[in-house]
């Protein structure tokens, strides 16, 4: 049986960055803002000096070296998110697509007959660039929900490459009708 690699590691606080932990709530402070855990009864959290050690009731247990490593990453993310934060890159791709801020709310024009709001959830800020869209939050978790959720109103089809992707993400295109029965 092997311990959890991740979370036997201890993860060091940065200058700025302050970790709180009362109970099972796992509080982290740092420039960029609050962010709060709940962890597992099982796994414990300890502030040693400059660090952060995760621990488990039972090493042998497999859910438990699971959730060791699961949390001590979720505590080096959130360490990571209220240092520096995180951020994600939609592109919109289709003829007559567009795509605006409105306050706290995403306009999308993406092929339907009406425009599509999306509301940001508070921790989430955007910024929207020509057809790309800069989502930047500290809360690395709920960043990628709200990425996902946007990229579902019209994820990109294959044929076209239409759609909304990720800005890094490469879509496997497939020829059409026409080249098939060229084929043929």
């Amino acid at each position: 049986m092997n311990m959890s690699r991740i979370g036997k590691k201890p993860i060091m606080i940065p200058a700025g960055v302050t970790v709180d932990v009362d109970g099972q709530r796992v509080v982290v402070r740092g420039p960029k803002g609050e962010l709060t855990r709940l962890v597992d009864q099982t796994v414990s959290v300890q502030v040693v000096d400059q660090s952060v050690a995760v621990t488990v009731a039972n090493e042998t247990d497999q859910r438990q070296r699971a959730l060791w490593g699961t949390f001590a990453a979720h505590i080096h993310n959130m360490i990571q998110g209220v240092l520096v934060g995180f951020q994600q890159q939609l592109e919109v791709n289709g003829v007559g697509y567009r795509v605006a801020l409105q306050g706290t709310d995403i306009k999308l024009e993406i092929g339907f007959s009406h425009p599509v709001i999306y509301s940001l959830p508070k921790e989430v800020q955007a910024t929207v660039e020509k057809n790309v869209i800069t989502f930047k939050s500290a809360d690395r978790e709920r960043l990628g929900q709200v990425a996902a959720a946007v990229r579902a109103l019209r994820p990109p089809e294959p044929y076209k490459g239409k759609g909304i992707k990720y800005l890094d993400e490469v879509i496997r295109r497939k020829a059409g009708k026409a080249a098939k029965a060229a084929a043929a």
